[in-house]
């Protein structure tokens, strides 16, 4: 977790900013700014009856719709960050309820726990779902599953209920191991949920096209009175509208690749090293 930005992050630092995603835009709305001072100075009173009411309005309009759109996919990316502390929690207490068990059991269930973590980021990603399994589950074939990550948690429920069966495990103890199998399992359909519905692609274009229209026509409302100094009010709107315009399209997918979406491979190398510290006794 980053401390408090000083004046100096705020002025400076790029690596964690949302600037060098919208810096082509931005460079964009600049050159409008230079073309529409320069035609104001060349032709005093060109602009003259563009009002900037008008986009005072607008802005305000587009401000509470953005507003609005950011705050719905902040909301998916919050539900995902909860939804994989519900993962790390139930994994966590797969490794607290099987303590005594046979080892043999033991070792495959909390196997079963990382293989689990790294199936479901490679699917969610979008990415090889196969060989994170294969690397904790070498001997098991899925190739023909059409969801291996749920498939692990349904060998480990099957052996589960072998070792209840067979009186090497309690009733009490199984229904708490399966009630930990319960929440995975709960939690991957959740974040299913959230990677493939995305938030309606004609309401975002709306305001892709909004926020960008707004800006390559301000400059013109604002050179005639401005004049060099039409830059900086115009890139400073800019600048927000695009700046949340994008960020929000990062967090509208919260398991993506993005720099602000949410750190899987960290929460994965969390269980991993806390079911291997389990094992390890």
């Amino acid at each position: 977790m980053r401390a408090q930005p000083n004046l100096r992050d705020i002025l400076f630092t790029l690596n964690g900013s949302i600037i060098p995603v919208i810096v082509g835009r931005l460079a964009v709305i600049g050159f409008v700014c230079l073309v529409a001072v320069l035609a104001a100075r060349l032709h005093p009173g060109i602009f003259a009856r563009i009002s900037a009411i008008p986009f005072t309005l607008i802005g305000i309009a587009l401000s509470v719709f953005m507003s609005f759109r950011n705050s719905t996919c902040y909301a998916r990316w919050w539900e995902g960050r909860q939804l994989w502390g519900q993962v790390i929690v139930a994994c966590r207490g797969l490794a607290r309820a099987s303590a005594g068990l046979d080892p043999t059991a033991r070792r495959m269930l909390l196997t079963s726990a990382c293989a689990f973590a790294a199936g479901l980021s490679a699917r969610l990603r979008r990415g090889d779902e196969h060989a994170a399994l294969a690397r904790w589950l070498p001997d098991e074939d899925m190739a023909d599953r059409p969801n291996p990550t749920d498939r692990v948690l349904q060998l480990a429920g099957a052996r589960l209920a072998e070792l209840n069966l067979s009186g090497q495990m309690g009733e009490i103890r199984w229904s708490v191991l399966e009630g930990h199998l319960a929440q995975l399992s709960a939690a991957q359909a959740a974040c299913e949920r959230i990677a493939s519905t995305p938030v309606p692609f004609a309401y975002s274009l709306l305001l892709h096209r909004t926020a960008l229209i707004f800006c390559l026509l301000l400059p013109f409302a604002l050179a005639g009175s401005l004049g060099w100094w039409t830059l900086l009010p115009v890139l400073l709107v800019a600048y927000t509208f695009f700046g949340l315009d994008a960020l929000s399209h990062q967090l509208e997918d919260p398991f993506g690749q993005a720099l602000n979406a949410l750190p899987l491979d960290a929460f994965c190398q969390t269980i991993e090293r806390e079911m291997q510290d389990a094992l390890a006794g």
